[in-house]
């Protein structure tokens, strides 16, 4: 009796087993969250291409770089869209962030980027009104990276 006992049990913990398993596979989704991704769709006017290329190579660069070293966001591209229609931009700026800042995290990095830049407010409005000069922004979507769970 007791052995018959035992095979009972034991087929009772496989069954439990078994089916844990299953639950498991059934409820987990087969994708976990990753970074973000912060794109920007950029019109460029006729002409305004070097223009533009020198800001993002030296003032986008630089305030990027320093994002990066202060661990705000984990890296940052250009693509170019080597065949945009008349209604598409013509780049996309890419930042990756690993998550979202909070309302508080926000403010003191604000304040830790106002203090770098050296700049006012009104300064800086006045840099970007510029730049519509030569350049549009058609877009920003944020995007989150879909990895596949092991």
């Amino acid at each position: 009796m007791t052995t018959k006992l035992i095979k009972v049990w034991l087929f009772s913990l496989l069954t439990f087993v078994a089916v844990q398993n299953a639950y498991a596979d059934n409820h987990e989704p087969p994708f976990i969250g990753g970074h973000y991704w912060e794109v920007t769709g950029i019109k460029l006017a006729d002409g305004a291409g070097l223009k533009y290329a020198k800001w993002l190579a030296t003032e986008w660069r630089k305030n990027l770089e320093f994002a990066k070293k202060q661990g705000w966001i984990e890296s940052y591209h250009i693509l170019s869209n080597t065949h945009p229609r008349s209604d598409e931009p013509d780049l996309y700026l890419v930042r990756i962030f690993s998550q979202q800042a909070s309302v508080e995290e926000g403010e003191n990095r604000r304040k830790t980027y106002m203090a770098w830049a050296k700049k006012s407010m009104e300064q800086m409005q006045s840099e970007s009104g510029n730049r519509a000069e030569y350049r549009t922004v058609m877009s920003t979507v944020q995007l989150q990276e879909m990895l596949f769970r092991k």
